[in-house]
């Protein structure tokens, strides 16, 4: 069963687990589990799904129950309307919190069919530092490894925002296995005993038709909680 954390007349919104697609894709043929699917099985009713969710992050996603309301919240996206918040963890010790403002180029994806972009596309990314932590572990090129949990604004919605502005800045996104670092993916993956993209979609704000704020909350999964409570009992160890 899909954990739902709002349901009103027009809306419905799901806390993704990782690993779930959205819909089918021409990416994961073999895929055989979809949340469009699985909500609707378990509603009873069409769903019609507003935005998107990279299938390795878990978090907000949102449906509308009528063509007409996804009509009415889907243009909330594209205009840049929708305010987002997601948790990362991130390799090093970032120091301040910053806005990114860096131009990015669509993306090349073969399986959808889809080519790389010319144009570089404005982008912009809201990030502050939530926590530091230091591993007394050498899984990256130093004796001791650093994390930042960071919270993530995306201003806008390119694909892979947050993933590519994070690289930009060099600090990738632990688990990303198309922005980040192979081996320290997987040395983490197995120091913390699950391998996965650590990027959580914690909050989400839309309009409502009378220009009420509707809040979506999704608490962290058991396997980011896990790792949370990992990290803190390093520095437990450290300071005892």
């Amino acid at each position: 069963m899909l954990d739902i954390i709002y349901q009103a007349n027009e809306l419905v919104a799901i806390n993704k687990p990782s690993g779930l697609l959205v819909h089918r894709s021409p990416i994961d043929k073999r895929e055989t589990r979809f949340a469009v699917q699985e909500l609707r099985n378990q509603l009873g009713q069409h769903v019609y799904p507003l935005h998107r969710l990279d299938k390795p992050t878990s978090g907000v996603l949102a449906f509308a129950l009528s063509p007409e309301a996804a009509s009415f919240y889907g243009q909330q996206w594209p205009n840049n309307l929708v305010e987002k918040h997601y948790l990362a963890l991130v390799r090093g010790h970032v120091q301040d919190n910053q806005l990114i403002d860096y131009a990015l180029r669509l993306e090349e994806d073969k399986g959808a069919g889809i080519a790389a972009g010319t144009e570089p596309q404005a982008a912009q990314t809201q990030v502050r530092v939530v926590q530091h932590y230091v591993v007394d572990e050498a899984l990256d090129r130093f004796p001791q490894t650093r994390f930042s949990i960071l919270s993530c604004q995306p201003k806008t919605g390119r694909k892979h925002q947050i993933r590519r502005h994070l690289k930009h800045i060099g600090y990738p996104i632990i688990g990303d296995s198309r922005h980040g670092k192979g081996p320290l993916n997987r040395a983490c993956a197995a120091y913390f005993g699950v391998g996965r993209l650590w990027l959580h979609c914690q909050r989400m704000q839309l309009t409502g038709r009378d220009g009420e704020v509707i809040e979506l909350q999704a608490q962290v999964p058991e396997d980011f909680a896990a790792l949370l409570a990992k990290l803190e009992s390093c520095q437990s160890s450290r300071k005892s």
